[in-house]
């Protein structure tokens, strides 16, 4: 599978990209403009973590848009956030609440059929890391990795926070974990939070078993802290390339080393 990507490491940490992906898998037609289907992409966040595969991290990543289908929704297709405003397992909806699609939207046979072409092979590659690493560890950590532009008042007020750490109200990882890592963040001198808007997607919330020896975590960064954010996007301005020296990119070595320690059982 081209779309597919898994660069295997030994040290007990998986690094996840559901949302990094720009392939419409053909469906370019179908959407309003190949632009809007990948306006809301996690934008050069592989790349952002690159430096994570030197230290022994397996990282998996898809090609394929989240606007074809999203790797980060529960498959039943049921809520993450229960009477917020968010896109679907197939989103019909840009982030701003635009319509993603021509003329009819997917329907039950097409969403099923994206979840067998996709959706299962993806999450099947994250699990066959998790349990590899976990017989050879004993402990492993998932760092579901994310971004997001600042301001998108559809699904929140005001400016995000630069990091945004979820772990589903505490319940994907150790304490200890969510603690190390919002220590380094808050160290940083930039804006962070726990647990806010953002607490985990369906990743984070179905393979964190902490009392399994499986520690689950997502940080979602407001983009401002890698690349520019246009206060209007334009076919002309958005993506605007990723910064080449990124300021978070100190704090993101910092938190995944100590993730790594977490993982190893150093403190």
């Amino acid at each position: 599978m081209s779309w597919l990507r898994v660069q295997r490491g030994d040290a007990p940490l998986v690094i996840a990209f559901p949302h990094g992906g720009t392939d419409l898998a053909g469906f370019d037609d179908q959407f309003v403009s190949p632009w809007h289907a990948q306006i809301d992409t996690d934008w050069w966040i592989a790349e952002l973590y690159a430096f994570a595969a030197d230290l022994g991290a397996t990282l998996v990543a898809t090609d394929i848009s989240r606007s074809v289908i999203d790797m980060n929704r529960d498959p039943s297709g049921a809520s993450l956030y229960p009477g917020q405003a968010t896109t679907e397992l197939c989103p019909t909806t840009t982030f701003d609440g635009d319509p993603l699609y021509r003329f009819g939207e997917p329907d039950e046979a097409e969403i099923t059929q994206r979840l067998h072409l996709y959706h299962r092979p993806y999450h099947e590659a994250v699990s066959a890391e998790l349990d590899r690493l976990k017989m050879r560890h004993g402990r492993v950590v998932l760092y579901d990795a994310h971004s997001i532009r600042s301001h998108v008042p559809r699904l929140f007020d005001g400016k995000l926070p630069q990091f945004n750490i979820g772990t589903n109200g505490g319940a994907t990882s150790a304490p200890e974990l969510e603690t190390i890592v919002a220590n380094f963040c808050a160290a940083s001198g930039r804006s962070h939070i726990v647990n806010g808007r953002f607490k985990g997607g369906w990743t984070t919330r179905h393979y964190g078993r902490p009392d399994d020896g499986i520690h689950a975590i997502q940080m979602e960064l407001a983009q401002r802290g890698y690349m520019a954010e246009p206060a209007e996007l334009t076919h002309a301005n958005w993506p605007s390339p990723l910064d080449p020296n990124p300021a978070i990119r100190p704090v993101l070595e910092q938190v995944i080393a100590a993730t790594l320690d977490f993982a190893k059982g150093h403190s």
